[in-house]
């Protein structure tokens, strides 16, 4: 019997509310100020409030007391979703602190942010110890999400040896949920962008 191959195009990369929507610095969201419809509070530790979608909601839970079962560790949520009046605020206040260029490579411009989308969270130690900082990829909560995300649905988004694919600086905190069907068919191959196992060209700068 023929093996069956894995459906890319079973859901939409560049409708925003799909769960396979790709964005970055050369596909903004349509439209840019683009709101989830399903965002819900999500429960667990946080330094902030944390937003999500639904679906994304669910699947960070489980992600989280996996790592306190498995591994006896503490996770929290350092951000979630950012709308797009957020993400003005963020974005300036970059650029106004370290300049534009830098900013680029750590902050999205407004209306290209993943955290728009409802389907990304950063996570960090609860002890807050390298929070949002590369350190963090050292730590045992940082090494334990980057082998075990993609169980749950994650991505680890912007890893350190895809800034010119990515566009961003390795961000090991950072992730992005597509569903449980491809972060595993992405495992499975050894493929950790959007951009290169979708075909897209690599997005180093914005357009």
């Amino acid at each position: 019997m023929p093996v069956p191959t894995f459906n890319r195009v079973k859901f939409s990369i560049d409708d925003p509310a799909s769960i396979w929507v790709v964005v970055n610095k050369m596909r903004p969201l349509n439209p840019l100020d683009f709101v989830p419809s399903d965002l819900v509070e999500v429960p667990v530790a946080h330094t902030w409030v944390p937003l999500l979608r639904q679906e994304a909601s669910t699947a960070v839970v489980a992600l989280l007391a996996a790592a306190s079962a498995e591994a006896g560790l503490s996770l929290a949520s350092n951000s979630a979703y950012r709308s797009y009046t957020t993400q003005v605020e963020v974005y300036n206040d970059d650029v106004a602190a370290n300049g534009q260029a830098f900013a680029d490579t750590s902050t999205a411009r407004p209306g290209t942010s993943e955290h728009q989308t409802g389907l990304t969270i950063d996570i960090g130690p609860e002890s807050r110890v390298c929070s949002l900082n590369t350190c963090f990829a050292d730590t045992p909560e940082g090494q334990w999400l980057a082998a075990n995300a993609w169980r749950f649905g994650f991505l680890l988004r912007y890893p350190a040896d895809k800034v010119e694919v990515t566009g961003y600086a390795f961000e090991p905190w950072h992730f992005r949920y597509v569903g449980v069907e491809l972060s595993t068919e992405m495992h499975e191959k050894g493929v950790s962008t959007l951009e290169e196992f979708f075909g897209l060209p690599a997005a180093p700068n914005y357009g």
